[in-house]
């Protein structure tokens, strides 16, 4: 059976001993290093399921190597930062980030939103698990999970993928902020739009290649969003 690793980007010793023992009571393989330049050489030579990644480390910081880890892989990033704000939030997430945790945190909510992050990768396909969905020149292949826009195949981090099939199984209807947060999320970030917010901005960017450059994702103000082709035509095909 597959043990999940974690790499554990911290510098100091008490959080590091910490996290470290949390995450072996969860399962997790745990690889530890100090600084980001560090990071992002673990991250890009190994294999990780999930990153935890505090923001101020030696050498680079915690986001810049979230931004190089991200230009070359699609392994989840949790950010640690002693920063709250919204403006701070969003940059990581802007980032790459999958998710953002403000210290001091209760490491039962650290834990939570790992296990939730690890569900996201699992069930990124959810209900919808076989067949191919096309919705004009963009088309998604459930079973092994590559996506393509006019032929042209697009990398998505698990997080993106699993908000893009939730807008494809639904295309052609408005989807709201609450279901797309509790279905690909979770219930408990129900009310955090602005994780919606940056990754619908982040779709956006990585679904506009066709030679129309369309936009296929319409926000309805206040409510959600809509994928349509055009003419809002969702096709499945069920595989032999």
């Amino acid at each position: 059976m597959h043990k999940p690793r974690v790499l554990l980007v911290d510098d100091d010793p008490l959080v590091v001993k910490y996290l470290q023992s949390a995450f072996r009571g969860e399962g997790f393989e745990t690889i530890v290093v100090g600084d980001g330049l560090a990071a992002v050489q673990s991250a890009l030579a190994d294999r990780y399921d999930i990153i935890v990644l505090d923001v101020v480390l030696p050498g680079i910081d915690g986001l810049e190597a979230c931004r190089r880890i991200r230009a070359e892989s699609a392994v989840p990033i949790l950010i640690l930062s002693v920063q709250s704000n919204a403006t701070d939030k969003a940059r990581a997430l802007d980032l790459g980030a999958d998710d953002y945790l403000s210290k001091p945190f209760a490491l039962e909510e650290l834990l939570a939103r790992v296990r939730s992050i690890m569900r996201r990768i699992g069930n990124a396909t959810g209900a919808h698990a076989w067949g191919r969905h096309t919705v004009g020149d963009l088309e998604v292949d459930l079973a092994t999970r590559v996506v393509t826009v006019a032929g042209h195949q697009v990398q998505l981090t698990p997080t993106e993928y699993a908000l893009l099939v939730e807008l494809v199984a639904n295309s052609g209807r408005v989807m709201t902020h609450r279901d797309l947060l509790s279905r690909v999320w979770g219930p408990e970030y129900a009310r955090d739009t602005e994780y919606l917010h940056v990754f619908i901005s982040r779709l956006r960017r990585k679904l506009q290649l066709g030679p129309s450059r369309t936009e296929r994702l319409t926000t309805v103000p206040g409510v959600g969003y809509v994928l349509s082709s055009g003419a809002g035509v969702l096709s499945p095909e069920t595989p032999a």
